[in-house]
């Protein structure tokens, strides 16, 4: 299969390391502080800075935490200055914290590698307090169902690569696993026969509704040209999301072995988009590439481009020849937080997320698909019925976390997460959209030409015709922010107040019509 200009093996086997290590609780435990695994970088820390200048308890957590990576041997260095990331007013920025070894051995130096969580829980016990502003850096995954990396609570998936008894398959398979049979809801190629969705010609006045999709970027297709699609924007100068040549929209099989396997998540952003089109064929699409063929990003990054994107609808608020209109926001991925109640966590995810909805803009999250009621993040950052996270009810446009249903509308997807949390259920199994034009490497398993006709049975990754079948909460998301801009309709306000008001209401009309997903048996 094709591959980026210049790629070699050292690009395949560095993209294909693992970000990320497995978080164990039992660690540097401390009194009233219960911790759960997740995915986090060891070697780095996120420190959130106050929008108000104070710097009293900022620099006060730094020397905490410079003391305690101090008592293993290690140094803690603050990347401050163009890396420095706090780029909308009124709202709290971050800094990275990066933990090193000295470049001399001194005495007390720990003979093992840095690591963050042991640094910020020895820093709580030294300063017997939270450390609110400091968090860890976590990894967040792009998440159809079966190909996330970190696909349970701990985020390295099982002790044995052979995960069953007999690891030939032959004799079924039981529980969400279920779903990545062909014919059952995994990845396939399917045939579209009806007519592209129609799209109704500019409004004379105000403007379309805008989704705005923080993913793996757009692939190229008949449904979304780029006058639908805006796969390139740039603030400052700056360009928004990842630009490098490791697109998965465009490659298929960018990492692991030449095995022509198509990477897990490529073309899963392209996906998205066309069931935003199909859902609300009039609206304009915004792709944000920020994750990579292996689905995953580490949370500063995340925080940052998203931190770009609300700017971009701060100033299209204040201005609207400037910036970007953004009516609602797609986030198709996740993370567990190893300690997600109120005082135990940074908020600067939530109060980014925050600020673009007191702009108006509704937030759609994917619940994660992992069959557990754990809460995730950023789905579960709202003020849910029992929540302990320490979020109180606001007026700012809705935060709706998706899971999924099975096809017939009248059962959850088995894999789909579940929980007071999670606002609403839509179909997200063996849904259907676009497809960038892959071509894998596996075969059709029988081929039979005759009188110069090419014959054989299906070919499980040939994509050139567009579209597949998959399946996810990742794909119930968009389904929903699609319809909430389809309510939306045309837009013609720009003040925040109507423009809230208006997304209350379509949220609002959204939910009702969607299948009762609070079955009891």
């Amino acid at each position: 299969m094709e591959q980026p200009r210049g790629w070699s093996w050292q690009d395949r086997a560095e993209g294909s390391i693992r970000r990320g290590a497995a978080l164990d609780p039992s660690v540097e435990p401390v009194d009233g502080i219960r911790a759960f695994p997740t995915a986090y970088l060891p070697q780095r820390l996120l420190i959130t800075r106050a929008p108000d200048g104070e710097t009293d308890l900022f620099d006060r957590e730094i020397r905490t935490l410079r003391d305690a990576a101090g008592s293993f041997g290690w140094n803690l260095e603050v990347e401050r200055g163009d890396d420095e990331q706090q780029l909308i007013p009124g709202v709290a920025g971050f800094v990275r914290a990066r933990l090193t070894t000295p470049d001399e051995p001194g005495q007390g130096e720990s003979p093992v590698a840095p690591d963050a969580w042991r640094v910020l829980q020895r820093a709580r016990r030294m300063s017997r307090s939270t450390m609110p502003r400091t968090s860890l850096e976590h990894v967040l995954s792009i998440d159809p169902v079966g190909l996330n990396p970190f696909t349970r609570t701990n985020p390295f998936t099982r002790t044995n690569p052979f995960t069953r008894t007999n690891p030939v398959r032959g004799a079924g398979v039981g529980g969400s696993d279920d779903y990545l049979e062909p014919g059952r809801g995994a990845r396939q190629p399917v045939t579209w026969l009806g007519p592209a969705p129609q799209r109704r010609p500019d409004p004379k006045r105000g403007r379309r509704a805008v989704v705005a999709v923080l993913d793996t970027g757009c692939g190229e297709h008949d449904w979304l040209p780029d006058d639908i699609v805006t796969r390139h924007i740039e603030l400052d100068g700056m360009p928004v999301g990842l630009t490098d040549d490791a697109d998965p929209e465009r490659y298929p099989d960018l990492y692991g072995q030449l095995d022509g396997e198509i990477d897990a998540v490529a073309g899963h952003g392209t996906f998205i988009a066309g069931i935003i089109r199909q859902a609300a064929p009039d609206a304009d699409i915004l792709s944000v590439r920020v994750a990579g063929a292996l689905g995953v990003v580490d949370e500063g990054t995340f925080l940052h481009s998203l931190a770009q994107v609300v700017e971009l609808l701060r100033r299209y608020r204040e201005n609207p020849k400037t910036g970007h209109p953004i009516d609602v926001l797609n986030l198709s991925l996740g993370y567990y937080h190893e300690t997600p109640v109120d005082g135990l966590f940074s908020r600067t995810l939530h109060d980014l997320l925050t600020a673009a909805r007191e702009l108006g803009c509704v937030v759609v999250c994917s619940a994660g698909n992992d069959a557990i009621d754990r809460p995730s993040f950023p789905a579960s950052l709202w003020a849910w019925p029992g929540a302990d996270n320490g979020i109180a009810p606001d007026e700012a446009a809705a935060h709706v976390s998706v899971g999924a249903l099975n096809p017939s509308t009248h059962s959850l997807a088995l894999f789909s997460n579940v929980g007071p949390w999670v606002r609403a259920y839509a179909p997200g199994a063996a849904v259907v959209s676009t497809s960038p034009a892959f071509l894998g490497g596996a075969q059709s398993a029988t081929r039979a030409d005759f009188d110069g006709l090419r014959r054989e049975t299906l070919d499980p990754d040939d994509y050139r015709g567009g579209f597949a079948i998959w399946s996810g909460t990742s794909f119930a998301a968009p389904y929903v922010a699609g319809l909430v801009a389809a309510r939306l309709g045309v837009v013609t306000a720009s003040d925040v107040a109507t423009v809230t008001d208006a997304a209350a209401n379509a949220v609002e009309s959204v939910l009702k019509a969607l299948p009762d997903a609070t079955l009891r048996v």
